[in-house]
C-alpha cells in the first residue's frame, strides 16, 4: 500500500494475478504456464501485458484477452493495455514443466519433444512415440493429425485402449 492507502502493483504482482487467466481450450493451464504470457512491463504508470498466440489466428486469443481484462478489473487495475505479438513465434518449448504435468493429468499427452528435436524429426522422417497420458505406454498410434483444436492431434493407445489427444510440438 502507498501513502494514500492504495495498493501498489508491480509487473511481478500483475503476473501473479494473471495466473487466474486460464486457456479456454485447456482450462487446467494458466496463460503463464502455457507460455502465452510473454511479459508484463510498467511504463509511465501503465502496465503493458504482452501475449502471443500458440497459432496465428488462434480462436482462443479473443477469450484470453477478455479474461485478462476481467481479471485486471476485478483486482481494481485499470491502467493497462494488452499487446499481442507474433515474433518471436510461440513454441511448445515455452510451456513450463508444470504445464506438461498438468496436461498429462488432464488426459492430454504433452509435446513429446522440443521444437529443435521436432525439426530434426521433420528432416529424418522418424518420430518419437507419443506416451499415453493414462497408462504411460508408448504403444500408441496417431489416428488424426487434428484434434478438438488445431494445436492437438488424436492418438490411440494399444495398451489401455484409450483414445487421447496430444498437444502437438511446434
Amino acid at each position: 500500500m502507498n501513502a494514500a492507502g492504495i495498493k501498489s502493483f508491480t509487473p511481478e504482482s500483475i503476473r501473479t494475478i494473471l495466473q487466474e487467466v486460464k486457456d479456454p481450450e485447456v482450462p487446467v493451464l494458466s496463460i503463464e504456464e502455457l507460455g502465452v504470457l510473454c511479459d508484463v512491463k510498467l511504463t509511465d504508470g501503465q502496465f503493458e501485458i504482452i501475449i502471443t498466440p500458440t497459432y496465428s489466428g488462434c480462436p482462443a486469443m479473443h477469450a484470453i484477452m477478455e479474461d485478462i481484462k476481467s481479471v485486471m478489473e476485478k483486482h481494481g487495475i485499470h491502467n493497462f493495455q494488452i499487446k499481442m505479438i507474433y515474433s518471436p513465434a510461440w513454441t511448445t518449448d515455452r510451456m513450463s514443466e508444470t504445464a506438461r504435468e498438468k496436461l498429462r493429468e488432464y488426459g492430454i499427452a504433452p509435446p513429446s519433444q522440443s521444437t529443435t528435436s521436432h525439426l530434426e524429426v521433420l528432416h529424418s522422417g522418424k518420430s518419437k512415440p507419443v506416451t499415453c497420458p493414462y497408462c504411460g505406454s508408448t504403444e500408441t498410434k496417431l489416428t488424426s493429425a487434428f484434434g478438438s483444436t488445431a494445436c492437438k492431434a488424436l492418438h490411440y493407445c494399444n495398451h489401455c485402449r484409450q483414445p487421447f489427444e496430444e498437444f502437438k510440438c511446434h
